[in-house]
């Protein structure tokens, strides 16, 4: 790749998310259209205390989103990792690395760990290289412990 991939947080969605949601929802996915029925109603905007919200772009188009809030499940310093998705012409380019990688930054400055859950084997195998451990807990599949410096 010889472009470079450009991460940013956001607080609005990019109209182009509508290109990448219909993308999700025909592999089955329907977790980007949470996304936006939720950023819509109010009811998740990423924008609790150390909540974000972050897109992938390349040459300007939209390739990438994710977002880290606090996690429900969890008591304390812990976050989750939702709404992850990469287009499947960007996949295997270290786009969803850099994402990963750029959350959990973020997320080492407001919690101690960060958990996920998926349910696919290559979520899974993602996760993985990106220096998550699976998990057998009921509400997540991966954790990742941050730096004791963290929070």
């Amino acid at each position: 790749m010889t472009e470079k991939i450009e991460i940013h947080q956001i607080n609005h969605l990019p109209s182009q998310l509508l290109t990448l949601e219909k993308e999700a929802v025909e592999e089955g996915f329907r977790f980007l259209t949470r996304l936006i029925t939720q950023w819509n109603s109010g009811d998740n905007r990423f924008d609790a205390p150390g909540e974000c919200l972050m897109v992938a772009y390349l040459d300007r188009r939209l390739i990438g989103v994710g977002g880290l809030s606090v996690d429900p499940y969890a008591k304390g310093h812990t976050a989750r990792l939702r709404r992850v998705y990469v287009a499947a012409s960007s996949r295997g380019q270290y786009v969803g690395q850099t994402l990963i990688e750029a959350l959990v930054a973020h997320a080492a400055r407001h919690f101690r760990i960060v958990r996920l859950s998926t349910d696919t084997v290559a979520g899974d195998a993602f996760y993985l290289r990106c220096g998550f451990t699976r998990s057998d807990d009921e509400h997540a599949t991966h954790t990742m412990v941050l730096s004791e410096r963290s929070v």
